[in-house]
C-alpha cells in the first residue's frame, strides 16, 4: 500500500463513506468490524481528524472505548455491498465476522486494528476526544429521527495517524 496524505482523496471517502465502509477496532486480540455510513475528515486541535459514530448498543462500543483506536477502510472501486449488509446487520458478539465473510485482515502500521485488505482506502486513528450525543445536544427533530428507542452515539474524533491507499 502507498502512504498517502489524509486528505488526498478526502472527497472520494466521505461520498464513498456515505454508501458504507467498515470501522474496525482490536482489544486484547478481539478483532471486531461494523459498517458506517456517517463521519467526517476534518483538521481539529491541529491535527487530522476522522469522526466516527458509534452506539453504546454496538460490541464495538466496548473495544473502542479500550483500545483507544480504530481503522476506517473504504471500498472505492471493489464491491463489497454485501459483506456492508452483514457487518451492519450482525453483532461481533454472537460471530466472527472477519470468517464468517472471509475478508482479509491487513495488519495496521500505527495500530492494533486491522485494514480490510478487499478495501482500497485507509485511515489509521488514535483517540483524542469524544463527545457523547444526547437529546440535550441535538436538535429535536434529529432525536426523533433518529434515537426513538434512545440508543445514542458517541462521536469518536480520531487522531489521522496513517492514510493508506492500495
Amino acid at each position: 500500500m502507498e502512504k498517502i496524505m489524509y486528505n488526498d482523496f478526502a472527497k472520494e471517502a466521505l461520498r464513498s463513506l456515505s454508501k458504507g465502509a467498515f470501522l474496525s477496532v482490536s482489544d486484547n486480540g478481539e478483532d471486531n468490524i461494523m459498517t458506517i455510513a456517517w463521519g467526517s475528515i476534518g483538521f481539529m486541535w491541529n491535527k487530522p481528524v476522522f469522526m466516527v459514530m458509534v452506539r453504546y448498543s454496538r460490541h464495538t462500543y466496548q473495544l473502542i472505548e479500550k483500545s483507544g483506536e480504530f481503522a476506517v477502510s473504504i471500498p472505492l472501486q471493489n464491491d463489497v455491498s454485501k459483506q456492508l449488509v452483514y457487518c451492519g446487520s450482525k453483532s461481533g458478539r454472537d460471530c466472527n465476522k472477519w470468517e464468517d465473510l472471509g475478508l482479509t485482515k491487513v495488519a495496521a502500521e500505527q495500530i492494533q486494528a486491522p485494514l480490510i485488505g478487499e478495501c482500497e482506502l485507509h485511515y489509521e486513528c488514535k483517540i483524542i476526544g469524544r463527545q457523547e450525543v444526547t437529546d440535550q445536544t441535538i436538535k429535536p427533530r434529529a432525536v426523533e429521527t433518529f434515537y426513538s428507542q434512545n440508543d445514542y452515539h458517541v462521536i469518536y474524533y480520531g487522531e489521522i495517524v496513517g492514510t493508506y491507499l492500495k
